[in-house]
């Protein structure tokens, strides 16, 4: 038994160094840097202490991009995991064709993120964009589809949604499959209508794949990038940007590393501290079966 769990723990030293190498010493030097006034480049680098975090109390950019990241995290998050389930449920039953609906809604998350909002940003710009086209062919005025931060942040959230939804269709999916159906028999048994049963069955045992979608979702929407860069690139003036594509801008465009390392650092903490408290939440509620 001992010389298995050395074994076992032999197997654990590959994903431990590369955990190490690319996760811990990168958050350390960042942790680090972020005391530092320093553009990026230069030898030269400025200790300033606690600087840079007081800085983003007074930075109407930061609390902008901030809103947006919610926004993105918690829009994205909503849209994917009730279109994703709606799915599950449709796709869940007999029908001819169910495979490749399957996979028509799972192909989006296949593609690159960048290259499907490239592929979306023709559709919606205003010059010669798909959806402008038809409109005009009917007759009808173009749009500003991403004329405000507010209607760029939109389409960028709706994008980023539409594209991630196959993986919640999966997540579910696995989920409903796993159900025993004696369950949902009782349940007609004793009465319940199909709107009952899904209420009082369907959700309690999905509970495990809600929070696994769920805390995916958030995460991934919290770190949106991609769509960002694609279709908007953080415009117009600045006002579609997320905590993750500010701080590719401070760090190579403003050559603000120092300034840009802190915003990093309170994005991290923000994502565990509301990631975390949601997951514990949803295990909670977990049944066995």
């Amino acid at each position: 038994m001992k010389n298995r769990k050395i074994r076992y723990l032999c197997l654990t030293i590959p994903a431990l160094f590369l955990m190490t190498a690319f996760i811990a010493v990168p958050l350390l030097n960042a942790i680090r840097l972020s005391f530092f006034k320093w553009n990026g480049y230069s030898q030269n680098m400025k200790w300033i202490g606690p600087a840079n975090y007081a800085e983003l109390f007074t930075d109407p950019l930061f609390w902008k991009s901030c809103l947006n990241t919610m926004i993105y995290g918690f829009g994205s998050t909503l849209l994917q995991n009730i279109f994703g389930l709606l799915a599950a449920l449709f796709v869940n039953k007999k029908f001819r064709g169910r495979n490749t609906l399957r996979v028509v809604l799972y192909m989006p998350i296949m593609i690159s993120a960048f290259i499907m909002g490239q592929i979306i940003y023709y559709f919606v710009q205003y010059d010669g964009g798909v959806f402008n086209e038809i409109l005009t062919m009917l007759g009808l005025p173009g749009v500003f589809w991403m004329k405000s931060g507010l209607s760029s942040v939109v389409m960028i959230t709706l994008v980023n949604s539409w594209q991630y939804m196959g993986l919640c269709m999966i997540i579910y999916l696995a989920g409903l499959q796993s159900i025993p159906m004696m369950y949902k028999e009782a349940a007609r048994l004793d009465g319940a209508n199909r709107i009952k049963e899904f209420l009082n069955v369907t959700v309690p045992l999905l509970i495990p794949s809600i929070t696994t979608a769920v805390v995916t979702n958030l995460i991934g929407g919290f770190k949106l990038y991609d769509v960002i860069a694609a279709m908007s690139g953080g415009g117009p003036n600045r006002k579609s940007m997320s905590l993750s594509y500010l701080i590719q801008v401070l760090y190579f465009n403003d050559e603000k590393a120092g300034y840009a390392s802190a915003i990093g650092i309170v994005t991290f903490i923000m994502i565990i501290l509301i990631t975390w408290p949601i997951n514990s939440w949803l295990r909670k509620r977990e049944v066995e079966y």
